[in-house]
């Protein structure tokens, strides 16, 4: 691997930092003192600091020579609500919270980045650094976009990047095109009219209406989505009654959807209601939708893709760099940023075999091995993209 020997040399000094934010685990828009400590860093690097944006967002711009094209890169910081059961030093020490994600390591590689950049200013133009909140469940990308992320810091093109777990150091995997995907939730009220158990002729039983949503709602997938493409309906609760001789009022139903194509998001959305109110009208029953959009596809640009692609290859060579790898139910809320402008989302081996776990693991912890190649990567895609000119 071609480290940068300037990022190389801080190497136990990132470890310290991922090690600081490790321990003090803060979940979405509550990030306070890990935007503190991400804003202290960049200023004492040189870099100019916004601060306000998603509530706890920081944005940090640094400009060299006289180009008027801007880059950004991206880096989440919060973590998860969960309770952390490993025994190392630096274990979260907040009760029922932790980096089970990695976002301390993508935050430590980015403002290792930074301060290479800083120093060196190998580059020709203007780089955002963007340190984003709550990228579990809540979207902080979107929130970001809706308070002008792109109008106050523009940028031409956006990346951002993820730890991977299960594939060896020294490896990236990416790909043109849809990379994870959508991530909706929905939750349907079915309303009938509740009664004795022992006479349902006297009542509209909102239980078998809800079986038969949940069985029509999987039909949209088999036969409303193009076998070529995929989709996800997930029903992951259904709450009705309260004894077993009663049919209730209501019933509750909620879940997820996935795809990796905004056509077939729109449909899944549009199908899901129709069925709902058609099979709710012909038993009687009536019923109450929402459908909550929170995270779009992820969908890299080619252009931008191969930039990255270039970017990694220089550092770990052609064979440790997956060009086509399989894309992901999963989603990330960083596709908010490239529905508005171009850009690419990679993966960073986080390392396989004994003592390797995936991440939201209770187990898990960010490789402190790989933040120099992090660093090296946002780095070398920066003077790539950026080029300063030959003097």
């Amino acid at each position: 691997m071609k480290i940068l020997p300037q990022i190389k040399e801080i190497h136990e000094e990132m470890t310290e930092w991922r090690h600081r934010i490790h321990m003090h685990p803060e979940t979405a828009f509550e990030e306070y003192q890990t935007s503190d400590f991400v804003a202290e860093k960049l200023e004492s690097f040189g870099i100019e600091v916004h601060r306000g944006l998603a509530k706890t967002g920081v944005v940090g711009t640094l400009k060299s020579g006289s180009g008027n094209r801007a880059i950004g890169l991206r880096a989440d910081m919060d973590a998860l609500d969960l309770q952390e059961l490993n025994e190392f030093a630096h274990r979260s020490q907040v009760d029922g919270k932790m980096h089970g994600c990695g976002h301390d390591g993508h935050t430590v590689m980015l403002l290792g980045a930074a301060k290479y950049l800083s120093e060196t200013k190998n580059f020709d133009g203007t780089v955002q650094f963007i340190f984003q909140p709550a990228e579990e469940n809540v979207a902080g990308g979107r929130v970001m976009i809706s308070d002008g992320l792109f109008e106050k810091f523009p940028v031409d093109s956006v990346y951002g990047m993820h730890n991977m777990p299960g594939f060896n150091v020294g490896e990236f995997a990416v790909r043109k095109g849809p990379m994870m995907a959508s991530a909706d939730f929905f939750e349907a009220r079915i309303t009938g009219v509740g009664g004795h158990g022992a006479f349902p002729h006297l009542t509209v039983d909102p239980v078998t209406v809800a079986c038969d949503v949940v069985s029509g709602w999987q039909k949209i997938v088999s036969r409303n989505v193009d076998p070529l493409k995929s989709a996800v309906i997930t029903v992951g609760e259904i709450h009705g009654g309260h004894t077993t001789n009663v049919i209730p009022e209501d019933v509750v139903i909620r879940g997820t959807t996935r795809a990796f194509d905004l056509e077939v998001q729109n449909m899944i959305e549009r199908r899901m209601a129709q069925v709902l109110d058609g099979i709710c009208a012909a038993h009687g029953a009536t019923a109450e939708f929402e459908y909550d959009r929170r995270y779009a596809p992820t969908i890299n640009t080619p252009d931008e893709t191969d930039e990255a692609i270039a970017a990694a290859q220089e550092l770990v060579g052609e064979s440790c760099v997956d060009t086509d790898v399989v894309p992901v139910m999963g989603a990330e809320d960083f596709s908010w940023m490239l529905q508005e402008r171009p850009g690419c989302y990679i993966m960073i081996a986080n390392g396989a075999g004994e003592g390797s776990c995936h991440v939201h693991n209770p187990n898990y912890d960010f490789n402190d091995t790989i933040l120099p190649l992090g660093a090296s990567y946002w780095a070398r895609l920066t003077e790539r993209v950026l080029p300063k000119e030959a003097a």
